[in-house]
């Protein structure tokens, strides 16, 4: 018996790879964008995601899911979330690197691109937790509106400690969350009957509920409720100055398709006490900028999660041998693993360029987010799921179970496109930012004119891109019929100059060969003719 149970060619397990060096992508793109400076905790991160015990407790996390407890045994209304003790120390480990706020508690060049890529490495590897991570970074720009509240908030979300305890109102950190949507509305917020009624003190009670409150175990809450003049935003905190529990009540946690470490649940308002954020009637637009750095997060965790779809995949094929040959070596699987890679590259540098744009107020810079975040949002999260389904298919059935990372991974890629606007949400508004704001147009125009000259099929692809900006443009009312056509031609000339001005000319070359002159219709179609070896090399 065994003689039988010899294991061999199967890969070793994929553990104490330095997640960041080995990333080649991120590494050039850091140092494109100026934020070659962090390179070093940057490493320092990528050693640490990599551990085996790492790892292993980004599979308790998610395998040992958050548990809501309603009450205490006495009976008294609790509302609190159990964690197991794996979750809390990766979100620990991530706070203490600065996955969250580093760019805001350091400003300087390059700190968006830096913080960017920390985050994706935590999140590469368990993607849940980056939820409360990224909303507390997003919620920095909304808070700093109100003088008062900045002073009272901003300070704690800067902090790298991580204190998960909701006792103390005055301890120094603080996570952020956030509850927009509800059961009759969904996207469409104006539609909220949540109402709040001004305490005449500077507080409101608001009273309602909210069909999506993303990590209810968190310190305080960006809300949208109604008062008089129409939709408002609030600072909701879970725990009152005095000491005492606001009212927030948790109904139940989502059951959802993936993202299981990270708690998502079902709240009720009653007379709970709320600050007001900005103007009433002003909620969209004090929340808008926490929507749009979330935004960016969603491309961003969309590229995480490929780049360890591609790095699991590879490492695989490498490590293991069929009829005869290493399956890396076989020109089918080359052609996979190629074009997994190029879509992972295109993914890392879009979204990388956008961290970048933060990095810079200018008005030109600040025009080409507007439009370029929801643009780069949309294409890249599309493109994750079946990315995902790519990469597990090449490890056949080990990628189907879960004791390996891209069932899990598989499951997590929809919620990025989901998310912060999904498809037609995302699109609209691109549509709708092109009418008001015709300089966002303009400034991601411009980028589109840096690479052209280059390659006659990215030429080509920004003329018909240009003639469908024109067709929205003349025809308002027929616009949302291509608003998804529109939307992706968009994004594909952005991640084409991207990667003919900055990404290694082997991935610019077969990117505009294969996603723009003749594109296939599933990965590992690219012309063989292109040099797949050394893009597949770059996994």
């Amino acid at each position: 018996m065994t003689a039988t149970h010899e294991v061999f060619n199967q890969a070793p397990p994929r553990v104490d790879v330095n997640e960041y060096l080995s990333n080649r992508p991120l590494t050039e793109a850091v140092e494109a964008y100026g934020a070659g400076w962090a390179d070093e905790r940057l490493a320092a991160a990528g050693a640490l995601v990599g551990r085996a015990d790492f790892q292993r407790d980004a599979d308790l996390a998610n395998t040992i899911t958050p548990t809501l407890h309603t009450h205490d045994r006495w009976g008294n209304r609790v509302d609190e979330v159990e964690f197991h003790p794996a979750y809390h120390r990766i979100i620990g480990d991530a706070i203490a690197h600065g996955a969250h706020t580093s760019c805001w508690a350091d400003p300087r060049a390059g700190a968006h691109v830096a913080r960017a890529a920390m985050f994706t490495q935590f999140g590469q590897i368990e993607p849940g937790h980056a939820c409360p991570v990224s909303m507390t970074h997003a919620v920095v720009p909304s808070l700093r509106i109100d003088p008062v509240l900045a002073e009272r908030w901003v300070p704690r979300t800067l902090s790298t400690d991580y204190d998960p305890s909701l006792a103390d109102p005055a301890k120094p950190s603080a996570i952020f969350g956030m509850a927009m949507t509800e059961k009759q509305g969904g996207s469409d917020i104006r539609a909220n009957t949540t109402r709040a009624t001004d305490n005449g003190d500077g507080t409101y009670r608001i009273t309602g509920h909210k069909w999506f409150c993303s990590a209810p175990q968190s310190d305080a809450f960006l809300v949208l409720a109604k008062t008089e003049p129409g939709v408002t935003c609030f600072v909701v905190p879970r725990t009152l100055p005095d000491g005492t529990r606001n009212v927030f009540a948790i109904q139940r946690l989502k059951d959802k398709l993936g993202n299981k470490s990270n708690a998502s649940s079902e709240i009720e308002f009653s007379d709970t006490i709320g600050w007001r954020l900005g103007d009433e009637g002003a909620g969209v637009r004090t929340i808008i900028e926490m929507v749009n750095q979330t935004r960016l997060d969603c491309a961003l965790g969309s590229a995480a999660g490929m780049r360890q779809s591609v790095a699991e995949a590879a490492w695989h094929v490498r490590n293991r041998s069929a009829f005869g040959a290493t399956l890396i070596d076989q020109p089918a699987m080359t052609a996979v693993i190629a074009d997994l890679q190029l879509e992972a590259e295109a993914a890392t540098w879009t979204a990388m360029r956008l961290a970048a744009a933060y990095d810079d107020d200018s008005d030109q810079s600040q025009a080409f987010r507007r439009l370029a975040t929801a643009v780069g949002k949309y294409w890249v999260c599309k493109r994750g799921p079946n990315h995902a389904y790519e990469a597990l298919e090449c490890l056949g059935g080990n990628g189907y179970t879960e004791a390996f990372p891209l069932a899990r991974r598989f499951r997590e890629q929809p919620v990025m496109a989901v998310w912060e606007g999904s498809g037609n949400v995302i699109a609209l508004d691109v549509l709708r930012a092109m009418v008001r704001d015709p300089l966002s147009v303009e400034a991601l125009d411009a980028e589109f004119d840096l690479a052209l000259g280059q390659h006659h099929g990215y030429d080509l692809h920004v003329e018909r891109t240009r003639k469908l900006v024109a067709q929205a443009g003349a025809d308002p009312a027929g616009a949302p019929a291509i608003a998804r056509r529109l939307t992706e031609s968009l994004a594909l000339a952005l991640q084409g100059s991207i990667l003919i001005r900055q990404a290694p000319s082997v991935v610019a070359d077969a990117f505009v060969a294969g996603r723009l002159e003749d594109a296939g219709q599933m990965y590992g179609v690219l012309d063989p003719r292109l040099d797949l070896a050394a893009i597949a090399a770059r996994a």
